[in-house]
């Protein structure tokens, strides 16, 4: 009883703190807003002035003069206002409903970001409106990091450009430079292929894992030698780097430089995992392929990694909603595990997005409590989340189409939704096809007709 006592100021304290930071945000929000609504009519002003004939040297004068004022008003560059300026019109004039949602407070300035960046290669007024209204769903209720592998999805489906024509122009770009640092350091930055970059960062951390894995194994062996032996303090990063600079200059990661001795890293590949809708794969459909919780890629480069996997899981998918209803093989193994990765892809609390690779699979009703082990019991929780689940007073349940609802100490409600069903654009004729491509009765009935699938 007097814990209990103890505890409720604590509590009610907590739902005032979140009250109001939660109104400061709104209030935040629609200030930017009004910022924005207040640049892009000084953008008219300076519209008005162009009209006015003039030499075509000086035409955008009235801009500078403009930029130059407000900067000297609020200390600030005048580039950097003109930039402002231009971001402000592009807000208002092409993404009404996401300067609107703004205003209301329903979105950050993270958010909008986000959309603007995402949309504004959509040169169709329509589909740019269609995505608009698509990437707005998933900003109310997801965060800007969650957001963005979603909207980059949702763009790519609604661009009148094939992604394949804009990967190859985008890909011709790809270079390597140095950028100077102080300190006597030095960035090495790479522009290539979203697939090729997310490999080499995924091999680097498997990598660097394996060496700090590794610093017990060589403080033992010391001990047992009685040799002293020099400690590796370095983290992770610290690691990464040393490992990408040891396999280009060296062609491996030596267990010389790398302070271990791991002769199975050797053996280390790298891990990407895509997702190519059926009728992609059969060339009767130009969806683009994914590259699962990052963004689309061209469909030339996700068959060719598809024809050297291993092996292929067949994802049925909800016509409707986009929800995951099965996955399946021709030779199943740990089949439930892999439903789960390919239905989760991070960490289900609420804005994480650890990967599901380095999360546990935890019971959302524990076993204790007769909770079963089945798809719509199980869910990756990264091992912070795990433990904040466990062991205080955050609650979630879990519904069949794989929603999580988590509850807050204070009472707030937060729907945490499968990352496939964010970007689910559904056919016109939910009769046609699934986001799998395979047909609606069959989605129903994920058995049926089961030989016909080549995956």
């Amino acid at each position: 009883m007097t814990n209990t006592a103890l505890l409720r100021p604590a509590t009610f304290g907590v739902d005032a703190v979140v009250d109001e930071l939660v109104e400061i945000r709104r209030g935040m929000a629609a200030l930017q807003a009004r910022e924005a609504a207040v640049l892009a009519r000084a953008v008219e002003v300076v519209r008005a002035q162009e009209d006015v004939p003039g030499p075509s040297g000086v035409r955008d004068v009235p801009l500078r003069s403009m930029a130059a004022q407000l900067g000297a008003a609020l200390r600030v560059s005048d580039r950097t206002v003109q930039r402002q300026l231009s971001d402000a019109v592009v807000l208002t004039e092409r993404f009404p409903g996401t300067w609107a949602a703004l205003a209301a407070g329903e979105v950050s300035g993270a958010h909008v970001r986000v959309i603007v960046e995402a949309g504004l290669p959509i040169d169709d007024h329509e589909a740019r409106a269609v995505f608009e209204e698509a990437a707005l769903q998933v900003a109310r209720r997801e965060t800007p990091g969650r957001l963005r592998p979603a909207v980059r999805v949702l763009a790519a489906r609604l661009h009148p450009v094939p992604l394949a024509e804009r990967h190859a122009v985008a890909a011709r770009g790809r270079c390597v430079l140095v950028r100077d640092l102080d300190d006597g350091m030095a960035e090495l930055i790479a522009t290539l292929p979203a697939h090729l970059a997310y490999g080499i960062r995924d091999r680097l951390d498997q990598y660097a894992r394996r060496v700090i894995d590794a610093r017990g194994d060589v403080e033992s062996a010391g001990a047992l030698l009685d040799e002293p032996v020099l400690q590796d303090t370095r983290r992770i990063d610290e690691v990464r780097a040393d490992v990408f600079v040891d396999l280009l200059l060296t062609g491996h990661a030596t267990p010389e430089v790398s302070n271990a001795s791991i002769p199975e890293t050797e053996a280390i590949i790298a891990h990407v995992q895509i997702t190519v809708p059926a009728l992609t794969a059969l060339g009767a459909d130009t969806t683009p392929a994914e590259l699962t919780g990052h963004a689309p890629i061209d469909t030339a480069t996700a068959l060719r990694l598809a024809g050297t996997a291993s092996g292929w899981d067949r994802v049925l998918t909800h016509p409707v909603t986009g929800s995951v209803l099965a996955v399946d093989r021709y030779r199943p193994s740990d089949q439930l595990k892999r439903a789960l990765r390919v239905r989760d892809e991070h960490c289900r609390f609420p804005g994480c997005r650890i990967p599901t690779r380095r999360c546990d699979i935890d019971h959302t009703t524990a076993r204790e409590h007769d909770g079963p082990t089945e798809l719509t019991n199980l869910a990756h929780l990264c091992r912070r989340h795990h433990t904040l689940k466990h062991h205080s007073a955050w609650r979630v349940r879990q519904t069949p189409d794989g929603v999580l609802h988590w509850t807050s100490p204070t009472g707030r409600h937060y729907p945490d939704r499968p990352a496939r069903t964010l970007t689910f654009v559904p056919d016109p004729d939910p009769g046609l096809t699934t986001d799998a491509g395979l047909s609606t009765d069959r989605a129903r009935d994920p058995g049926a007709g089961a030989s016909d699938v080549p995956f």
